[in-house]
């Protein structure tokens, strides 16, 4: 096509950058518009400068680009509309396209603390060969250390103990799935303690207290690990098959899935932790507390696979759009 036809369905983009250049605050969806529409229009610049003859054409476009480049370099987006653009966006968006991985997570984990659980219930055998001692009621009998321990000191405090101990336990199976080993073993004895806490509750006849226990706060709480390890175990997958990228672009790309995880996370295990420090030591019936802690593990799964399943589209066709747009050819005559 020629120059002016060409000018002629790029002039909206051209258009669309300037009045986004001109505006006092944007939105970060506007944010990452004008980023890209400012890449792209620097292109189609270059590529007007090699081919057009027309000055003006030229000068116009330059000076939108001009406008758009103080405003990039000098620019200050709106903090809360920041925060706001990254929990309905990017944390959801990252967790949803993560969700393979930390299902998976989720299933070995179930397994393996099921496994160990029927093996340690009953059998002095298993109890021996992974040094539990062979009496152990001060954890099982109620008031034993399995129940006291959520309320043995006051709910605040608790609250936030447990917080940043999940927190802490959160970040390593993320930033040492890069290695996978370690990631993976944390995992796995995190697996091993549930199972065999359950197994020692359940050979004394208290499984309803195990769950009704571990269950108000766990189910969000252990999603949130889950999400963690799966996320941490991609990045290092990534180090190994990065795909049709370079390894370090591929890196680069999922580590910030990663630290947009890390980040939202924080708000999750806050959430997980008031529930454990409040509801599981309350004077509820169990019931009634499981189902305070599966309403917070709907609520979160729902907030994943709606708003961060439409948030991955979303991004996804724009992503389409851009790279169909730049590979268009300028035949430019």
């Amino acid at each position: 096509m020629d120059v002016d036809a060409y000018s002629y369905a790029q002039r909206r983009h051209w258009d669309r950058l300037d009045r986004l250049a001109g505006q006092r605050h944007l939105t970060g969806a506007e944010v990452d518009e004008f980023v890209a529409l400012y890449r792209r229009t620097s292109q189609q610049l270059a590529r007007l400068q090699s081919h057009s003859p027309d000055p003006e054409l030229i000068n116009g476009v330059s000076a939108v680009l001009a406008r758009a480049r103080g405003r990039l370099l000098g620019a200050r987006t709106d903090t809360r509309s920041q925060i706001t653009y990254f929990f309905t966006h990017r944390f959801p968006a990252a967790v949803y396209r993560a969700w393979p991985w930390w299902t998976g997570v989720l299933v070995a984990f179930l397994g393996v603390s099921t496994g160990f659980g029927i093996w340690v219930s009953g059998s002095g055998a298993a109890r021996r060969f992974l040094g539990v001692p062979a009496d152990a009621q001060l954890l099982t009998a109620p008031g034993g250390t399995f129940e006291s321990y959520y309320s043995e000191h006051p709910h605040d405090a608790f609250a936030a103990q447990v917080w940043t101990n999940n927190a802490w336990v959160s970040a390593i199976a993320l930033f040492t799935g890069i290695v996978i080993l370690p990631a993976a073993y944390l995992l796995f004895m995190n697996a091993v303690n549930v199972g065999i806490s359950g197994g020692l509750m359940a050979d004394a006849g208290r499984l309803d207290s195990f769950f009704g226990f571990l269950l108000p706060h766990g189910m969000l709480e252990l999603t949130a690990v889950f999400v963690a390890g799966g996320a941490g175990l991609q990045l290092g997958w990534t180090l190994i098959d990065p795909g049709r990228r370079s390894r370090a672009e591929a890196l680069a790309r999922q580590g910030r899935a990663t630290a947009a995880i890390a980040v939202g996370l924080v708000g999750v295990l806050l959430v997980s932790g008031v529930i454990e420090g409040f509801v599981t030591p309350s004077g509820l019936p169990a019931p009634v507390r499981i189902g305070i802690g599966l309403i917070a593990e709907i609520g979160f799964l729902a907030y994943v696979f709606g708003a961060g399943r439409r948030a991955a589209q979303e991004q996804a066709a724009r992503t389409a759009a851009e790279h169909e747009l730049s590979a268009l050819p300028v035949n430019i005559r």
